[in-house]
């Protein structure tokens, strides 16, 4: 089983190829160029150092929200037209469950942070049951003081990660009241390998979709939708 990783759910641009169990290859920039720019560029670079026939993957995985709207647009929009061009399905992975992933084997409550701008974040709460990631607390938009009320009425030790932790790092330190730490570097920010290793539970499971039905999952409205829903409610007011 071969599968094609992709995560520009923020921002982060991840490419990656999973094997049976063996990476292939990875391919992650955390920079200022858009994910447009690099995206496709990264993929044709692994796939020429592993001489990738893109016809040969047996399916595409693609982290699919929450995120960026730009970054999540992107990462479907090549997932998809990857899966329409090569006839092959999408794995669409939730993005939090996909950070979460990072962090296999540890023992500890594992809490993802995706800065959701507004003052809230993309969170979730996991742990590993054996080799299986178990969601506590499934992803979910909500304020970083709400997690943290979760997390201290679980009551059990957490690691964080993701792009949040820079963002909130004083207030956790300030509020959180179990154990705690933050995750390294290498394992800290969205990767396309762990989306890809995920998937396979996913594809040994049946639950892929066709390239037609796949879609991202934002959690919750656009800026945009936003702006139009409050316009349109004082127009009624």
């Amino acid at each position: 089983m071969k599968i094609l990783g992709i995560d520009s759910s923020g921002l982060v641009a991840s490419v990656a190829v999973v094997e049976d169990d063996v990476m292939l290859a990875e391919y992650t920039v955390n920079y200022k160029k858009t994910h447009s720019q690099t995206l496709l560029p990264m993929l044709k670079e692994i796939a020429d150092m592993i001489s990738l026939d893109l016809a040969s993957v047996d399916a595409i995985a693609v982290a699919a929200g929450p995120g960026s709207f730009t970054g999540l647009r992107i990462g479907s929009a090549t997932a998809k037209g990857l899966g329409l061009a090569l006839d092959k399905p999408i794995i669409s992975v939730p993005t939090v469950d996909g950070l979460a992933y990072n962090l296999y084997g540890t023992e500890k409550r594992i809490c993802p942070l995706m800065d959701a701008r507004r003052n809230q974040v993309y969170t979730g709460i996991y742990e590993f049951q054996g080799d299986r990631l178990q969601v506590i607390e499934p992803q979910m938009a909500v304020a970083v003081s709400e997690i943290v009320s979760k997390i201290n009425e679980d009551g059990r030790e957490v690691v964080f990660l993701g792009d949040g932790v820079p963002v909130y790092r004083t207030f956790l330190e300030k509020e959180v009241k179990v154990p705690f730490s933050f995750a390294p570097a290498h394992a800290n920010r969205q990767r396309a390998g762990a989306i890809a290793a995920l998937s396979e539970r996913y594809f040994a499971a049946g639950q892929m979709e066709s390239a037609a039905e796949h879609k991202p999952e934002y959690l919750r409205l656009s800026q945009a939708e936003r702006e139009r829903q409050e316009k349109e409610a004082q127009n009624n007011a």
